[in-house]
């Protein structure tokens, strides 16, 4: 493991593309290119081997939620029963304001970020989550405050 990557063949060349790409997935190769001092050709190969490795997996903006009208950030956690994790959370992911689906240790089964314009929403999520079979319950956090909410941080 170099740089935090895990064995799928990338170097400083490709951390470097990387975060240039987190930076702004606009950018032309050329411009890739530019900044991180390779040509555009190279930077065409090795993004593509990327995309074929799905270590890029999508190009997608960032948006702010709360200018959006999402106000509210919900953590739910879930416990699910006779061994149907898997399959609820596949069908929590589906929900449209969910945002995250987290399968975690400890005594709950499973952790899910979602965003509301408003209580009602949430509510009628919750109640949407206590409908599906094998879930026994939730437990619902509403974050007051973000400090900090950055999935491109991580290179």
């Amino acid at each position: 493991m170099q740089n935090g990557m895990v064995n799928v063949g990338l170097d400083g060349t490709d951390v470097k593309i990387l975060k240039t790409l987190l930076s702004d997935s606009r950018l032309s190769y050329r411009q890739i290119g530019k900044k991180v001092g390779i040509s555009t050709g190279t930077v065409m190969t090795r993004i593509k081997k990327m995309e074929k490795a799905k270590v890029l997996k999508r190009y997608s903006a960032v948006l702010d939620h709360e200018k959006l009208g999402y106000e509210l950030t919900a953590l739910t956690e879930v416990i699910v029963s006779k061994g149907k994790l898997l399959e609820i959370e596949r069908e929590i992911a589906k929900l449209p304001t969910v945002c995250c689906v987290y399968d975690v240790t400890g005594t709950t089964d499973a952790i899910i970020v979602a965003k509301f314009r408003k209580r009602s929403e949430l509510s009628s999520f919750t109640k949407t989550l206590l409908a599906m079979p094998f879930v026994e319950r939730t437990n619902t956090h509403i974050v007051l405050t973000t400090i900090k909410e950055d999935f491109a941080t991580l290179m």
